[in-house]
């Protein structure tokens, strides 16, 4: 039985399928939306009406392969990851994803693991490993295995920019003031994110708590914690339901991580613990009835969490330990898929904003790349607002899996201002302060890399190198301003 079949015929999925026909019955869904997501965390697929749902739980859809890139090509015209020559995945749906759309209740979206061809030659009907969200699954049900059960809950802190829309369609500055948690510039922008609330409490996702941060238009509005692929799944929901409200506004919903020197970047900290044990627990956020399987309104709760610190001590206990020492080991090759654009490193060069340069820990220390942020949790912080969440949870539960299995020690946590620290003397690796140079780490670091398996690790290379090699090929605004009149 090939991957493909054995996860359509998974036990209790036929059932599913079923309940997912009674749902768009019983909202009157016509359309639905299949979508997966790409190496840059886009989000990509078809969309069918739903009197082909059936047809479609069973058989999936094709797509080319290269739209898990995207389908861009380099600087050579080539396409990336895959030729024109190359076959069709299959997209087959998850049918507990499915949820309707808040803004027009006509359409539903699902979302989607991918396989091979089932005509390939080689691996037929395969898992397709340039599936980023199915690489994610695989790799967290691999470490469970691993570890007796042990989970990675996390959750993420998505600032983004609402900038004003010019004539041309392009950025015209952020729609408010750069003060960061200012009530009044907050409440500058309280038609948008209650739109966004409501949106995404709708599609299953616990609003807890927003602000307004330090640059123009900076919102972070932050959702409860779950387990991993949740989260991610609804860290691109909540991408997909900003881009919305934008349209709805005449804004520009924009994640790019700096847009503007002088102020803060967006960045994306992850809040991580590892668990044994706990329950799903329904919380359908007074939506009656659900507007969509049950699954996107189950959070996992209780358990044991291992990051806590044991006898009343202040340090985490061991498993937290050593899953610092795996995050700092392998920080350089993490920051590639953290920070994963050009523009990512802006970032890090514009100082004074408190953006992670340098590979240590410590306990409420925002200088660091990692932080003790509470009791139980880790904050990581080299990582922006362009990451592709299912590629990061990935990596850091691989450099978790390190960690344990080969007891590494972080060392002491550091408690002064790193700058300060250095200053006094003390010796600390810096991050990667480019693109080019967080790729070199990456590539030689087997480690982070098996989070990457086969053509992930190719799709992902051959993106990341031509974005570089595009960028360092261009003649910008500041080469001009800089040497038009260099000499004589």
């Amino acid at each position: 039985m090939t991957d493909l079949e054995a996860y359509v015929s998974a036990e209790g999925r036929a059932e599913l399928v079923k309940q997912v026909r009674s749902k768009i019955d019983e909202l009157g869904i016509k359309y639905i939306y299949y979508q997966f997501v790409s190496v840059t965390g886009r989000i990509v697929g078809k969309g069918v009406p739903s009197d082909h749902w059936e047809q479609i739980a069973e058989r999936g859809f094709q797509l080319v392969y290269g739209s898990t890139a995207n389908l861009f090509v380099d600087r050579h015209r080539n396409y990336i990851g895959y030729g024109p020559e190359a076959s069709e995945l299959v997209g087959i749906p998850d049918p507990d994803t499915f949820v309707q759309l808040p803004w027009d209740k006509r359409i539903a979206r699902v979302f989607c693991t991918c396989f091979r061809n089932r005509e390939e030659r080689v691996n037929p009907g395969g898992h397709l490993t340039s599936d980023c969200r199915g690489n994610l699954r695989i790799i967290h049900e691999q470490f469970q295995k691993d570890h007796n059960g042990l989970h990675l809950r996390h959750g993420t802190e998505p600032e983004m920019m609402w900038l004003r829309k010019g004539e041309d369609g392009l950025p015209s500055g952020g729609f408010s003031k750069p003060n960061c948690y200012h009530i009044d510039q907050f409440e500058s922008l309280r038609p948008v994110f209650m739109k966004v609330i409501e949106y995404a409490e709708a599609m299953g996702l616990d609003m807890i708590q927003g602000d307004h941060e330090d640059a123009p238009g900076q919102l972070e509005l932050n959702f409860t914690f779950d387990d991993a692929l949740r989260t991610a799944d609804r860290l691109t929901t909540y991408r997909q339901i900003c881009a919305q409200v934008a349209r709805e506004f005449n804004l520009i919903a924009c994640f790019m991580s700096k847009p503007f020197m002088g102020v803060s970047a967006s960045g994306c900290h992850h809040n991580l613990s590892l668990w044994h044990g706990g329950e799903d627990r329904l919380n359908t956020l007074h939506q009656d009835p659900m507007p969509g399987m049950e699954q996107n309104f189950l959070y996992r709760k209780g358990g044991e969490n291992t990051f806590l610190p044991e006898n009343g001590e202040g340090k985490p206990g061991p498993i937290g330990l050593y899953s610092i020492g795996g995050v700092i080991r392998h920080l350089g090759a993490l920051t590639a898929i953290g920070s994963s654009t050009v523009n990512s490193y802006r970032r890090l060069w514009d100082t004074g904003f408190w953006a992670p340069v340098y590979a240590d820990w410590g306990y409420q220390n925002r200088t660091c790349a990692l932080r003790v942020s509470a009791p139980g949790r880790f904050e990581y912080r080299s990582v922006d607002s362009m990451v592709n969440p299912y590629l990061m949870a990935g990596a850091l539960l691989k450099a978790f899996d390190d960690g344990i299995k080969n007891k590494l020690d972080p060392g002491e946590p550091e408690e002064r201002n790193i700058y300060e620290a250095m200053a006094a003397g003390k010796k600390v690796k810096k991050l990667p302060m480019s693109l080019g140079e967080a790729l070199t780490e990456l590539e030689n670091d087997t480690v982070i890399r098996e989070a990457m398996p086969d053509e992930m690790y190719k799709v992902f290379t051959h993106y990341k190198r031509d974005e570089w090699e595009k960028y360092m090929a261009t003649v910008t605004d500041w080469d001009v301003e800089t040497y038009w009149d260099y000499l004589p």
